[in-house]
């Protein structure tokens, strides 16, 4: 855990912590009615540049594929910036990629667009999760952590409905153009609300390369990067599943997005409780369950009661989210930026991976029911590798104890 605690100076009081955390919560919301709003979007998108709504899902992984890339480079090329600095930089950029997403002129340069748009978003995220982990005793990082996520969970359940239907209404332009102002509000507050750190001693590219060394940061990261993609795979496609299989109007989707994100909101929640507790019985508990409930869906998607549930039940899975952030936090010793920036490349991973899955088996024939079935195998997956994850742990384990 070296170099968690002087992230930044510790606050003198709780107001300060929860200033702080709101002005890092504000920018996940930002990022996340981002990210999420074009999944219900996706249609109009489709229809404004004149291609199917697989292909416009190609958006999607785009901005996915710009937080992968994104993440690593940043991480080692701004190992000695200040926390600070870098998030207050990250924010500008993101502020400023959302604007001209909005004035995009066609599909080819929105797509270039949405994947610059998300080169600062794993390091924002990574960032964020170490300040706030440094503000708490270390027996309540995961919660600290899912605080900061909150305002990705709250945007799920506020800032995508809302922004689904201004774009329903009016122009989905007009919700990447609030995205824009989400971002420049969180580059006001973090300057009034986050104080000046300095750099850490001894920050350095190579330090932080450092992280892929270490097999357990690996397995971390394959787990939300597989596990994770069936919550992708299912709500990419929710504004068809919704009107297609469940026959829904159109003027439900938002509400079906509210209901995700009320989902989020729970599982972010307990899940952070959960894995203060028992980190490792968090993630493996989360990709059961994940199994289940998406299978659940595919077979249940036409009615639309249970497919409300199951959405709402998807939605609670990102409880792996907070777990899996610390535990990052344990296995990368003094490589903390970038193996937590990291684990958003392995989220975005999941995202691409869900939506490019979900698509294939749409397009195969399968229709938008078999997105759930796409994430019930992809949470199996995801559960292999956990069950790697632990198996090296317990041999690693046996080998300190004969070393002794």
């Amino acid at each position: 855990m070296a170099g968690i605690g002087a992230a930044s100076a510790r606050p003198r009081s709780r107001m300060a912590v929860a200033l702080i955390e709101l002005a890092l919560a504000v920018g996940s919301f930002g990022i996340g009615t981002g990210e999420f709003a074009i999944m219900g979007l996706l249609p109009n998108v489709a229809k404004e540049f004149a291609v199917t709504t697989p292909q416009a899902g190609h958006a999607i992984s785009a901005y996915a594929l710009g937080v992968v890339v994104g993440a690593p480079i940043i991480a080692v090329m701004a190992a000695k910036l200040a926390r600070r600095t870098l998030l207050l930089l990250l924010m500008a950029v993101f502020a400023v990629g959302n604007v001209v997403s909005a004035l995009a002129p066609g599909y080819d340069s929105f797509v270039i667009l949405r994947f610059l748009t998300g080169l600062p978003h794993g390091a924002y995220f990574g960032v964020a999760a170490l300040v706030a982990a440094s503000l708490v005793e270390p027996n309540k990082r995961a919660q600290a952590v899912a605080r900061v996520m909150m305002g990705l969970m709250i945007a799920t359940l506020i800032g995508t409905p809302l922004a689904t239907w201004f774009g329903q209404v009016m122009s989905w332009r007009i919700a990447f153009g609030v995205v824009g102002f989400l971002g420049a509000l969180t580059v006001v507050l973090i300057w009034f609300f986050l104080p000046k750190d300095k750099v850490q001693e001894g920050a350095s590219p190579m330090r932080e390369l450092g992280a892929f060394r270490r097999k357990q940061v690996w397995y971390t990261l394959a787990i939300g990067a597989v596990g994770f993609g069936g919550l992708f795979s299912v709500f990419s496609y929710i504004a068809s599943t919704a009107t297609q299989v469940a026959h829904l109007p159109e003027a439900a989707v938002p509400l079906m997005m509210a209901v995700f994100g009320s989902g989020m909101i729970l599982g972010n929640l307990v899940g952070a409780w959960f894995a203060d507790k028992s980190l490792m019985g968090t993630i493996g508990g989360t990709l059961a369950f994940s199994i289940v409930i998406m299978a659940v869906l595919s077979l249940t998607a036409a009615n639309p009661i249970t497919l409300a549930i199951c959405v709402f039940l998807v939605g609670c899975s990102v409880a792996i989210g907070p777990a899996l952030q610390t535990r990052l936090m344990d296995v990368a010793a003094d490589a903390q930026t970038l193996a937590a920036a990291l684990n958003h490349s392995a989220f975005n991973i999941a995202n691409a991976l869900g939506a490019w899955l979900g698509g294939v088996a749409i397009a195969a024939g399968y229709g938008f029911a078999a997105t759930g079935w796409v994430g019930a195998i992809l949470a199996v997956a995801g559960l292999g590798v956990f069950a790697l994850s632990l198996a090296s742990d317990r041999r690693s384990a046996r080998l300190s104890v004969r070393t002794v």
